[in-house]
């Protein structure tokens, strides 16, 4: 196939076909609207995150952008780097192409998606930008890489970047068509027949998660199409990019799925899969640069107790964890737990785990170098260890800031510590 024709298939506003763009748009999410309007900037936009998690809407939506404000729409050129026509097609011959047959002369907007897929890619949009091509080059990747080595250098000053998440609680509830009070939630106030659909929506969203196109199939689906995501994270992510002729990265990704929430080591991972330390830990810098588990280290102010320490593991989404682990019983702390990790991670809280005679599931960071800590108790019997964890940290720790109990339903405070219920700390930002 001609490049010219594979290029028209991904554009169709080139041909008027405003429907086809208005559903490729999708719903748009008010955390994310920033990101659209940096179409308007000079600078690359970068747009990472996890597979599925929408990057590719917010591509549609700035064009759509772009259009209703009267940007021609033969300016725009999107191409998805996943399209097999493409693969070994080179970026110059693409845009010669564009230029040639579309748009030879006036300023064009590059979308460029899963770009990851392009070999020195950072090269040649450094070379347009420092050339000061009449061009606005927006980028996404499945891969934390793009941040953190493939252009970190080549592109500092030249780029705005964004991680995509699935959707957070207060997403969710949107989604759900279930509304509040914003200005009397701020305040941790909610009208008591707000109370009950926001608990039953949160029963739903610690089972299944927030990929946002998993929210719109029917129950019987859902966990067919989260089990093709994760297949689709190992094998197109990890094991296709890497090169790697075994299934062992998929048989760890469910070693890690099932022991959410749970503390890792070299040693033990080597016993569940028989895998070499060298490998365990390169897989594990590919799940994680994959964005499907993060680790949190244990907190301590020597580096080498850091790294001694066993680590502990969270996955981006509770319904693609549930979607492959092997479960034997309920767990709803665990997942409880692990939304608490990815929504201090959408706030940009630094977070660790500390240990000692008790433990403490959330130590963050703040700016000021004050520490918070928080346990997760998804429950109203509160056992009394989830306290005493948090009561010894205070008094090891000087600079311990804000005492945190979450809760299921259970809200007070009592020996500074607050105890607040999972539902409402997620839409407080508490």
């Amino acid at each position: 196939m001609a490049i010219i024709d594979v290029l028209n298939e991904w554009n169709p506003w080139w041909f008027g076909k405003k429907e086809v763009l208005e559903e490729l748009a999708g719903v748009e999410r008010p955390e994310y609207g920033g990101i659209i309007k940096t179409v308007d900037m000079r600078e690359t936009t970068v747009i990472t995150g996890i597979r599925r998690s929408g990057k590719s809407t917010i591509m549609y939506q700035m064009v759509k952008r772009l259009i209703e404000n009267k940007t021609d729409p033969k300016n725009i050129l999107l191409v998805n780097f996943e399209d097999q026509a493409l693969i070994d097609v080179p970026l110059d011959e693409i845009y010669a192409e564009y230029r040639q047959k579309i748009n030879p002369n006036k300023k064009a907007f590059l979308f460029l998606d899963e770009v990851q897929k392009k070999e020195k890619w950072e090269l040649w949009v450094r070379k347009k930008y420092d050339l000061k091509t009449d061009a606005k080059f927006v980028v996404s990747g499945s891969s934390a890489r793009l941040l953190k080595k493939e252009y970190s250098t080549l592109l500092t000053g030249r780029i705005v970047s964004f991680e995509i998440m699935p959707l957070n609680f207060k997403e969710f509830l949107g989604f759900s068509k279930i509304s509040f009070d914003k200005k009397m939630a701020e305040n941790g106030l909610f009208a008591e027949q707000d109370k009950p659909k926001i608990q039953n929506a949160l029963d739903q969203y610690l089972k299944e998660g927030g990929f946002p196109e998993v929210f719109f199939k029917e129950k019987e689906q859902k966990r067919l199409l989260l089990t093709n995501y994760f297949d689709d994270i190992i094998f197109k992510d990890i094991v296709d990019r890497h090169g790697i002729k075994s299934q062992k990265p998929k048989e760890l990704a469910r070693h890690l799925a099932t022991n959410l929430a749970g503390n890792i080591s070299l040693r033990t991972l080597r016993q569940a899969t028989e895998l070499s330390y060298d490998q365990i830990k390169e897989y594990l810098n590919y799940l994680t640069e994959a964005f499907l588990f993060f680790e949190t280290n244990h907190f301590s102010y020597s580096l080498k107790e850091q790294k001694t320490r066993p680590s502990k593991i969270y996955c981006a989404d509770n319904g693609l964890r549930n979607a492959v682990a092997f479960k034997f019983s309920e767990d709803a702390g665990k997942l409880a737990e692990n939304l608490v990790f990815l929504e201090l991670k959408r706030r940009g809280a630094e977070t660790y785990y500390w240990k000692n005679k008790n433990e403490v599931d959330f130590v963050v960071k703040n700016p000021d170098n004050s520490l918070d800590a928080i346990n997760v108790s998804f429950t109203d019997e509160i056992n009394e260890r989830e306290t005493a964890g948090l009561q010894e940290f205070k008094k090891q720790n000087k600079r311990t800031g804000k005492l945190l109990l979450i809760t299921k339903n259970l809200e007070k405070t009592q020996q500074e510590i607050k105890y607040i219920p999972l539902w409402k700390w997620l839409i407080m930002k508490e």
